[in-house]
């Protein structure tokens, strides 16, 4: 299998004999995306489709309108970072993995599918690096907080209960799966934050890492979930930037609607 590294950190995987995606003969992964995509990736001007109507609130009380202005952007962390141009293909081809290490299923299920706080998000937003080829996904919980506060405390039981574990992904690569504690911001009323890697070999010995910067976060009523993911380094700043931005919005969002009441 050919292992050829590219400008920015980009690795291109030819799939002949035991690639990490199972589409074609070669393919990046990159953020480029898969053909197989169900719908695109949202973006600030294609957010996560709702069936509410524009002025309902959900669970939390957010109206859609409140929702969508609380989705960080690319103008909050500057450049290099643009809107995205679809779900990078290392999701499927390294984050949609299996394991029978416990809760540790139920975590790579949650990072792949964007339910971090236990269920669908009320909308969400896609955001690429253009330098490093890292994407960061946000999202706004659309969950009670007791039912937040559950999901947080489950997350923070991770660094423990899946310090280290192995997975497989659909096209049969090991995975080495390491995650840990990450700072956050204090923010907020309750947060949890996590690093996952996740690294394979290759049959020709080269070797592969996915790094995740993940975190949750409670504001009064509402909530957030982020991803920061890529592959090599992930600029830690973002993330900071991101969970503390994405707070400071939601906290002025609700103190805005009850002003207007």
């Amino acid at each position: 299998m050919n292992l050829e590294i590219r400008p920015h950190g980009r690795l291109t995987l030819c799939l002949i004999g035991a690639g990490l995606l199972g589409l074609g003969a070669c393919a990046a992964l990159t953020l480029k995306q898969p053909a197989t995509a169900p719908q695109p990736l949202p973006t600030i001007d294609r957010p996560s489709p709702t069936p509410r109507s524009s002025g309902r609130s959900d669970a939390t009380g957010l109206t859609d309108e409140q929702a969508q202005a609380a989705l960080v952007t690319q103008n909050d962390l500057g450049a290099p970072w643009t809107e995205t141009r679809g779900a990078a293909t290392w999701r499927d081809g390294l984050l949609k993995a299996t394991t029978s290490a416990g809760q540790c299923q139920r975590l790579l299920d949650a990072l792949y599918t964007d339910e971090l706080l236990g269920g669908p998000p009320r909308v969400a937003v896609g955001l690429d690096d253009a330098d490093t080829d890292a994407q960061l996904r946000f999202q706004i919980g659309a969950r009670r907080p007791a039912d937040v506060d559950a999901a947080l405390a489950w997350l923070k039981t991770m660094p423990a209960q899946c310090a280290r574990f192995t997975a497989t992904t659909e096209q049969g690569a090991v995975e080495d799966v390491q995650v840990s504690d990450a700072s956050l911001p204090e923010v907020g009323n309750a947060r949890q934050g996590l690093h996952v890697t996740l690294a394979t070999t290759t049959t020709d010995g080269q070797d592969v890492t996915l790094s995740l910067d993940v975190a949750a976060v409670r504001v009064g009523q509402d909530s957030f979930a982020l991803t920061n993911g890529g592959l090599g380094d992930v600029p830690n700043d973002a993330t900071q930037a991101a969970v503390q931005v994405g707070a400071l919005r939601l906290a002025d969002i609700r103190k805005l609607g009850r002003a207007q009441v």
